[in-house]
Parts: C-alpha cells; structure tokens; sequence
C-alpha cells in the first residue's frame, strides 16, 4: 500500500510534508469515552515532555488518518460522478451530499480520478 498523499484542500494552500511516521490510533474503551474530561489518556501524562511526545503522535495519526478517508472521499466522489454510470450523480447533488461547494466537488472529482488512473489510491493498486 502506498503513503496516502494529501487531498487538494479548499482554500488552495499547499499539503505540509509529513515529518514523522504517526502513531497507531486506537479506539478508546467505551467508558473512557463516557468522561468527556478524558482523551487518549492525555490528561493523565504529567511530564510536559512525555505529554508533547505523545500529543503530537496523535496529532500526526489523525492528520494521516484524515488524509486517507478524505482520499477515500475522493475515489467516491469520483465513482459516483463518472459519467458512464446509469446513475451518475449530478455535480450539485455530489456537492450537497458531501458538505461541500461545486468548485471542491469538482476538485475531489479530479483527485479520485487522479487516483484511480495511478492506482495509488488508499486501496494500493486498484488494477
């Protein structure tokens, strides 16, 4: 599988390059998730050194993780709006269904084309 590249962002700046390999996210148990004082356990690291480590592991898994589902949103987004499908989605009703403006779905369009043309999309080779 390849490292996911970054989706085009909608208010045009450039994808920051990753620095570190992120952490592993890991679902929290559901009474840990109950205490909305509680998150990944952070509030109880008290060395700020130990706390800046681990706070910018998960920082970086959720930027990845982020990364990867918006690729995810872009396969989508371009499966549904591929004009050789007897239900291909209107660009504006894409648009809605995702949250997004014309002009993004557009883009997100174009990058999971992108993607499905390389293969390198998060599914690796789609061939």
């Amino acid at each position: 599988m390849s490292e996911p590249r970054p989706a085009p962002d909608p208010r045009g700046a450039a994808p920051r390059p990753r620095r570190m390999k992120p952490a592993q996210l890991l679902f929290e148990p559901p009474e840990a998730v109950a205490d909305p004082e509680h998150f990944f356990d952070l509030e109880s690291i008290e060395d700020p050194r130990e706390l800046l480590s681990r706070a910018t592991e998960l920082t970086l898994a959720f930027r990845a993780a982020a990364d990867r589902a918006t690729e995810f949103q872009a396969l989508a987004a371009a499966q549904l709006a591929d004009p050789s499908r007897f239900d291909r989605l209107p660009l504006a009703t894409l648009a809605e269904q995702a949250e997004w403006t014309e002009d993004y779905a557009q883009k997100m369009v174009e990058f999971g084309r992108s993607l499905l043309r390389s293969g390198s999309g998060p599914l690796g080779d789609m061939d």
